[in-house]
């Protein structure tokens, strides 16, 4: 697995980075066996960047069964959701997720959310006190604009951001990749698979279990998107690679893109996802696609 530098002089990390979202239930329920044996797979395959948080449901705690005995193994990132931002919740926050995540330390610490309740300066300076105490080693941000970043950055070194980002939402090129490129900000792309969209199994019309959050999202009963999927579902097979493997590829070709991160729910998805790791896209093939994609963008709320 091509390993990638996480933000200027920061440290090297896996390019496709395992995003847990999903093993804490947000797509439907997920055995604990199933999760834990997906996220070794994971590891085994390479993807040694796991990414998880606070609010991901369960998804911490069985990170931390499966990486028992193999934490120098993986570069492990959390965040503290929720949005309270506040010194007194990011304390609380961090020693809960250690005991969940069954170690002593993350290697990042991500604020999950911008919030205009709490001052970043007070945010970051706590941030910064949990780093100096050695319950983490690099501070990140997700989900922040260009000024957000710019105003947290100059409170202390920000080594990462997660925006979402992938073939079909492409928000994040207008000011904030621009901005992580020029200011030494890592990216770690997420919903690089559009919550399954660009995975290739539904049709128009799925329906999903309630307790999945994708139930009622409009864009799954789109039938111009599902065209375009398909036609570079057919470009991927005629390269010999399958559309997983294009969505992720695509993202990593943006040279602000550092990891793309991807939701795995069984272990027998990982080596396809694995795979896409050492695909680089050229510029007449990147032309391709974008011909195949035409101007068809996406812009509805895959986060809460």
């Amino acid at each position: 697995m091509e390993t990638r530098s996480l933000g200027k002089d920061g440290p090297q990390v896996a390019a496709i980075c395992l995003g847990t979202w999903p093993l804490g239930g947000a797509f439907s329920a997920v055995p604990e066996e199933q999760a834990v044996a997906t996220v070794r797979a994971c590891i085994d395959q390479g993807i040694t960047f796991l990414d998880t948080a606070e609010g991901y449901g369960v998804s911490e705690s069985r990170v931390g069964k499966a990486i028992e005995g193999r934490r120098d193994e993986v570069f492990l990132a959390t965040k503290v959701s929720g949005g309270n931002n506040s010194p007194e919740h990011i304390r609380e926050a961090i020693d809960n997720s250690l005991r969940s995540l069954r170690t002593d330390r993350v290697d990042l610490y991500q604020v999950h959310a911008p919030s205009s309740e709490w001052p970043i300066e007070d945010t970051m300076a706590e941030m910064l006190r949990q780093r100096d105490a050695g319950k983490l080693k690099y501070v990140g941000v997700s989900n922040f604009d260009a000024d957000q970043m710019r105003e947290a950055q100059q409170c202390g070194p920000v080594h990462s951001s997660q925006p979402r980002y992938s073939m079909l939402f492409r928000e994040s090129e207008e000011s904030i990749l621009p901005y992580c490129l020029q200011n030494g900000v890592g990216v770690m792309a997420y919903s690089v698979m559009a919550k399954g969209m660009l995975g290739g199994r539904y049709k128009p019309g799925h329906q999903f279990a309630k307790d999945d959050e994708r139930a009622g999202w409009s864009h799954f009963q789109d039938q111009q998107v599902y065209d375009v999927i398909r036609n570079l579902s057919e470009w991927a097979a005629d390269h010999g690679r399958t559309l997983p493997q294009l969505a992720i590829a695509w993202v990593l070709a943006n040279p602000a893109v550092t990891t793309a991160i991807v939701g795995c729910r069984k272990p027998e998805q990982v080596p396809d996802n694995a795979l896409a790791g050492d695909w680089r896209l050229t510029e007449e093939e990147l032309c391709e696609v974008e011909a195949i994609q035409g101007g068809l963008r996406l812009g509805a709320s895959l986060r809460p």
